[in-house]
């Protein structure tokens, strides 16, 4: 079973967060906890990442069957919500088990493989010395001779143990399994519930192209920007984001 986040609301459907590629559910706390006033909230670790188990396989079947267990631990169907890796993982559940998903959320991604690669970032984090470590900001400054961005030198140290001197990573399995995390399986059928695919107005993850094969396998699809974001649209512009996934949720 995933490790969990409950965000405890009164009564309504649950909402399930399903993180990206590096991320953990405590990256989504203060949108987690924001959104809790109109029901549950469950963010949880893919496997390979966070507090949950490490796996040698990492595919969407993998972790929409992962996702799967949850939903049925709640014995009821839940809005799912997941951006970039986790976005992913919650299209291929809502196609093959529509009847776990009331309303979608897939922010920044579309059904589709893409050609970049996210090594790098397993490259920059295998580099660093995790014996010299003694505070997270030991492992900045080394992080910082291959990731410039400080954003995301951030964002990856949000999955470091300092105590442990450890990745809360799977780094082998997530770089063995990498051709599978940025392709997007072959999934028979459609999903006919309600589906929004929230992109960030400089991100050019989802594009005008990707539309038709959007259309084909989530024929009730709306599409929305949040402008001046990019990929990681939930960190770089959270109250718009927070008010765009409420606003499309709790629609009738």
């Amino acid at each position: 079973m995933l490790n969990q986040i409950l965000h405890d609301g009164p009564d309504g459907t649950p909402l399930l967060i399903a993180h990206g590629l590096y991320g953990s559910a405590r990256n989504w706390g203060v949108i987690a906890k924001r959104l809790s006033d109109r029901g549950p909230v469950i963010a949880v670790d893919m496997r390979n990442h966070g507090g949950s188990d490490w796996h040698p396989t990492h595919s969407y079947a993998d972790m929409a069957s992962d996702l799967a267990e949850v939903i049925e631990t709640l014995g009821e169907s839940v809005d799912l919500l997941g951006h970039s890796m986790g976005g992913k993982a919650a299209m291929v559940l809502a196609l093959s088990r529509p009847e776990l998903v009331r309303k979608l959320v897939v922010a920044d991604i579309a059904p589709v493989g893409y050609t970049h690669t996210q090594m790098g970032m397993i490259d920059a984090m295998r580099g660093v010395d995790l014996s010299e470590v003694k505070k997270r900001s030991d492992t900045d400054v080394q992080l910082a001779k291959d990731v410039e961005d400080q954003g995301i030198r951030a964002f990856l140290l949000q999955s470091l143990d300092v105590a442990q001197k450890r990745w809360r990573l799977n780094l082998d399995v997530l770089a063995n399994e990498m051709e599978k995390i940025i392709g997007f399986p072959k999934v028979s059928g459609s999903f006919e519930g309600p589906t929004l695919f929230l992109s960030g107005g400089t991100s050019d993850y989802v594009l005008p192209e990707h539309r038709p094969a959007i259309k084909l396998t989530f024929p009730n699809a709306k599409f929305a920007k949040i402008p001046g974001a990019g990929h990681w649209l939930h960190a770089e512009k959270p109250r718009e984001f927070e008010a765009a996934v409420r606003a499309y949720l709790d629609q009738v």
